[in-house]
């Protein structure tokens, strides 16, 4: 579903834009180690498409940042704090599935698709869209974007989790402590006020994650009740970081990790 009134200078929380964020299938974890499953996207960084978009025409990236400007219902502009001044970067919808910009313009977004140079005529007849926005965007660098997910700091999760509840989200932190084999907390060092995000990670075994690596998890946010987790993901723990994790974080927000991949910083 689309929304069919807007106008550009609305807020980005009150679009939805068609962009459907894909996870990888969520499996039991068995290993002795917590580990991170690939991916085929290369993981870049917004400054990468803008400087580099040639070099990167045709793959599929992922990207990571604000959204500036709503253009028209599927399509924004997207770009690293630290390079405001520089281009933006374009975002197209292709996906046909509504995904409900953040209400807080602080939040980030993740996309990821493939690197294109922006033509309104060429997209128009290739993906069957009537952009409703002038053409200064020409040539720009744009992300055809097959998938998109709300994509909050550690800290912003746990100081506010019910703006993140049943919904697709992507993290980036640092592994703080690893507690299990499948069990693991992301540090939160820049929001006064947030706290550590415990993770559960659902993914195949790929590789061995370690403590102070900067990583990006993919899932879904939810409370806490220990019953409930080991009845739904067939979790196994020992009886100490059971007796952690009640105490520590019972009805406290706790994400679902379906992917797992190192950032790109």
């Amino acid at each position: 579903m689309l929304i069919k009134h807007y106008r550009k200078s609305l807020p980005a929380s009150a679009i939805a834009l068609a962009l459907m964020a894909v996870l990888l299938p969520s499996c039991a974890d068995t290993t002795q180690d917590v580990v991170t499953a690939g991916q085929e996207e290369e993981n870049v960084t917004a400054e990468e498409v803008e400087e580099n978009t040639e070099q990167l025409i045709g793959q599929s990236v992922s990207i990571r940042g604000e959204v500036r400007d709503v253009l028209d219902n599927v399509t924004f502009t997207i770009s690293e704090d630290e390079f405001f001044g520089g281009d933006e970067i374009i975002v197209v919808n292709t996906s046909g599935e509504p995904f409900m910009l953040p209400e807080d313009d602080d939040v980030e977004v993740q996309v990821t698709g493939e690197v294109r140079q922006f033509n309104m005529v060429e997209f128009e007849e290739e993906f069957d869209l009537d952009f409703q926005f002038d053409t200064d965007y020409e040539q720009q660098p744009a992300i055809v974007a097959e998938s998109l997910a709300l994509a909050p700091k550690p800290g912003e999760i746990t100081e506010d989790p019910s703006q993140f509840y049943n919904q697709t989200v992507a993290v980036e932190g640092e592994v703080e402590e690893i507690m299990s084999n499948n069990t693991f907390t992301l540090d939160e060092d820049q929001l006064a006020g947030g706290g550590d995000l415990l993770v559960f990670t659902l993914v195949a075994p790929e590789r061995t994650m370690v403590e102070g690596e900067d990583v990006v998890v993919t899932g879904e946010v939810r409370p806490f009740i220990a019953a409930e987790f080991e009845r739904d993901y067939e979790l196994t723990w020992d009886l100490d970081v059971k007796r952690q994790l009640e105490a520590e974080y019972e009805n406290k927000p706790v994400f679902i990790a379906k992917s797992i991949y190192p950032s790109a910083q």
